[in-house]
């Protein structure tokens, strides 16, 4: 592998890990149990409003396509002595490497050419602003833990000389209590997401049955390269022993998609 590629993956494992399991473990918040939502009485502490918690916006994303914005919104949190509250703020990944250096490739230190990604600590929401039409939307019908949110640069980028651009969104996250504790958080499956031109959710571009783990670029097809593991026991979790298979994200149609591995 030259020095390119192997900052390449590098860069995306970043990208899809860029904190230890130890420093996210207590990112997340409750959920109801079944029997919650079926409107019986408290179970293991958790009020039936479990998902009904403060949230605040935190910036406003340019994004490539001028009619659109998004802002990025934050779980409420509280500090131990319950003195002041904080919420996480906008981190951006960035990518430097041989290719980008070139005059064919310009991708403004993006982690891929044509998108821009963000993260941030308790990320349960984002919003999606058509300026012309007057119209918000939210990405997600409730709270969910996002880990990467990606979006078209507001920056020119280039690939082989061709200006690149993209008109839709895609973003991995918690979205589910998977495992049945009680909590959604990053011991649950991790999962990729689609939404279009103007918001709405398209589906997933991983399978569902997977667990997302890191990714790889290849700009010679413009591909994304996503890892993920099987939960071929069904339980919520990524276990050790699980296969883990590589699918493919055509990112100039990504209704094309495959696995590789």
């Amino acid at each position: 592998m030259n020095r390119s590629a192997a900052f390449c993956a590098l860069s995306f494992a970043i990208a899809f890990t860029s904190c230890s399991d130890r420093d996210h473990l207590e990112k997340g918040f409750p959920v109801p149990s079944s029997d919650e939502q079926q409107g019986s009485a408290e179970v293991n502490g958790l009020n039936r409003d479990s998902l009904k918690f403060p949230t605040r916006p935190s910036n406003v994303l340019l994004t490539g396509i001028p009619s659109v914005r998004l802002t990025t919104v934050y779980k409420v949190n509280y500090r131990k002595d319950d003195s002041s509250t904080f919420i996480g703020s906008n981190n951006y990944h960035y990518r430097y490497d041989e290719d980008e250096g070139s005059l064919s490739n310009n991708w403004n230190g993006h982690i891929m050419p044509g998108f821009e990604a963000v993260y941030g600590y308790n990320l349960v929401s984002i919003s999606h602003y058509d300026i012309a039409a007057n119209k918000p939307r939210l990405f997600f019908d409730k709270p969910v833990l996002i880990k990467t949110l990606y979006y078209p640069s507001f920056s020119s980028d280039t690939l082989n000389s061709v200006p690149v651009s993209r008109s839709y969104f895609m973003a991995t996250a918690y979205d589910d209590d998977t495992n049945k504790d009680g909590l959604i958080d990053i011991r649950d499956l991790r999962r990729m997401h689609l939404f279009n031109l103007n918001g709405e959710r398209q589906g997933y571009l991983v399978p569902e049955i997977y667990s997302v783990i890191k990714s790889e670029y290849d700009p010679g097809n413009d591909l994304m390269f996503v890892f993920a593991q099987l939960d071929a026991n069904g339980n919520g979790r990524r276990d050790e022993q699980e296969p883990i298979h590589i699918h493919w994200i055509d990112l100039k149609d990504p209704s094309r998609t495959g696995r590789q591995y």
